[in-house]
């Protein structure tokens, strides 16, 4: 594939000329000249270069949300995205992780392992319910159509809202200019009053060690596996692929390097391991992978070593996966030929509280931005915020506190706000005070299911009236629940107002406005009764 270069310029002519000379076209529907008008597209013919008022780079929750706001705000916008086949070679389409290789599929295949346990469950309530094995290949070909209709529906979305799509891989040319190679290698030169970045992350091998390319997948290729993946071992953490993959009856195996969710809080995070452990999945911790070699049965032979004893040990497997963080998606921009500077350890693009770049008219926003929650709500709210700042309907900036999120694991955790080692660290030991709580939910009763793990607990400011600094809670249906809280605790809710707060019986989100016992007082937080 070629590569874009600046156009000549008409003999005598100097570039600043040739910017006065040549104008883009102004957005649909803007009267008199817009700010964009002022600034000149250099062409090297009529059809050499295409302007437009915003270009997104990067096809994922964040970029499209700001492309189709702008759009719908009367700017002129256009999208590129382009997938690069993981090392495996599995693609998708438009939509981004989140929609093709994150959330979506992750979602409907943790659903898959509830229903295994429900069917488990079920003659306790009397049905006649034969257990039978899972098929892996009818749920991915159901998760990979869903997939599909979503990619389609995305480019619908963008052509309702006359959103120019270039399946390109893009690359800048100068501050305002990028060049968009296909897979064909045809080249596309795209110029823009403003560009937004939004291109999000890829799994990151651990190249050092051997094998871990050639034999190893990400959860690039999980979901968009068609066979089963068989007996699975994961590093470094992957709970929540973890998880599903052994509610879905297959022999797995989590290595733990150094602490599970290692962003949240550690007491919460011990709790969903231990319940992982207690209900089937093998939790190797303090281990490191050295080496993947592949046997004559197409088996995987995987060699590791205890970081405490320093032992040695080795397993087979049918799949390795590798969960070991992310990268941004920034290697192929080329960045430096348009000033952008990055963070040289993280190589995320450095921004400030407006989402821009050390280049006022170029923004970030979403996973590719340093210091952001990898989170798709916080990228498509910062896209459409982003958006309606460059279209003069508002000021507001992204609020990045008070976040909710849940870990889609077995026993799911969802959280709000800080946690109680941040907590701690921010306003001192002697200025929190914590509520919490195991109880047990109602429907686990009758088939006497492990409680064991199922904890709540609430971090306040210890001063009157107590200040909800973070909700975290541990059980059924968790990101159902902090959804609701959230709004309270983003809004300012006290301790006081929640417990003023009349519950839905029976129900495990009530036990969130019954939290009488503080770990202070050193009392038993075990809920008994209803």
């Amino acid at each position: 594939m070629g590569a874009c270069r600046r156009p000549a310029l008409p003999s005598g002519e100097s570039r600043q000329a040739a910017r006065h000379r040549l104008e883009c076209p102004p957005s649909p529907g803007h009267h008199g000249r817009s700010p964009w008008s002022l600034w000149h597209c250099l062409q090297a013919k009529p059809a050499g270069r295409q302007c437009y008022d915003l270009l997104v780079i990067g096809g994922g929750s964040g970029g499209l949300a700001c492309a189709k706001e702008a759009a719908q705000l009367g700017k002129k916008v256009a999208v590129v995205d382009y997938v690069e086949p993981s090392p495996r070679g599995t693609r998708w389409g438009l939509g981004g992780t989140c929609v093709n290789v994150g959330c979506i599929p992750k979602k409907l295949m943790h659903q898959a392992a509830l229903l295994g346990g429900m069917i488990r469950d079920a003659p306790h309530y009397g049905w006649g319910v034969a257990q039978a094995p899972h098929s892996w290949a009818t749920l991915a070909d159901a998760v990979q159509n869903h997939v599909k209709s979503l990619n389609w529906g995305h480019r619908v979305q963008l052509q309702d809202r006359k959103v120019k799509y270039f399946n390109v891989k893009a690359s800048f040319v100068d501050t305002h200019t990028v060049c968009g190679v296909s897979k064909g290698g045809e080249e596309t030169l795209l110029s823009a009053e403003h560009i937004v970045i939004a291109t999000g992350g890829r799994p990151r091998y651990p190249t050092h060690i051997e094998g871990a390319l050639e034999y190893g997948i990400t959860s690039d290729d999980l979901f968009w596996l068609k066979e089963s993946p068989g007996k699975t071992r994961l590093a470094d953490v992957a709970l929540e692929c973890a998880g599903l993959l052994t509610g879905l009856g297959l022999d797995t195996t989590v290595m733990i390097r150094s602490v599970p969710l290692r962003a949240f809080d550690q007491q919460m995070a011990s709790l969903v391991t231990e319940h992982m452990a207690g209900h089937g999945t093998r939790i190797l911790r303090g281990c490191a992978p050295e080496k993947v070699e592949k046997l004559p049965g197409q088996q995987l032979r995987v060699t590791w070593v205890d970081l405490t004893s320093d032992r040695k040990d080795a397993g087979t497997f049918d799949t390795v996966l590798w969960a070991i963080g992310r990268v941004p998606e920034t290697a192929s921009l080329n960045l430096e030929k348009a000033g952008v500077h990055t963070n040289p350890v993280t190589g995320k693009i450095l921004v400030d509280a407006q989402e821009a770049t050390s280049v006022p008219h170029i923004y970030a926003i979403g996973d590719v931005a340093e210091g952001r929650p990898e989170l798709t709500p916080t990228a498509i709210m910062a896209g459409r915020l982003l958006a309606q700042r460059l279209s003069g309907r508002t000021s507001d900036l992204m609020d990045y506190s008070s976040v909710p999120t849940t870990v889609f694991t077995p026993l799911e955790y969802g959280c709000v706000g800080l946690s109680e080692e941040a907590a701690v660290a921010r306003h001192g030991e002697e200025h929190v005070e914590v509520y919490h709580a195991f109880y047990k939910p109602l429907e686990f009763t009758v088939p006497q299911r492990d409680a064991s793990q199922c904890y709540i607990k609430m971090v306040c400011l210890r001063e009157p009236p107590q200040l909800v600094l973070g909700l975290h809670f541990l059980g059924p249906n968790a990101g159902e629940v902090i959804q609701g809280f959230a709004l309270g605790i983003k809004c300012g809710a006290s301790y006081q107002q929640l417990m003023r707060t009349v519950g839905i019986h029976p129900t495990c989100a009530e036990e969130v406005a019954k939290l009488r016992i503080s770990k202070r007082s050193g009392l038993d937080p075990t809920v008994t009764g209803c």
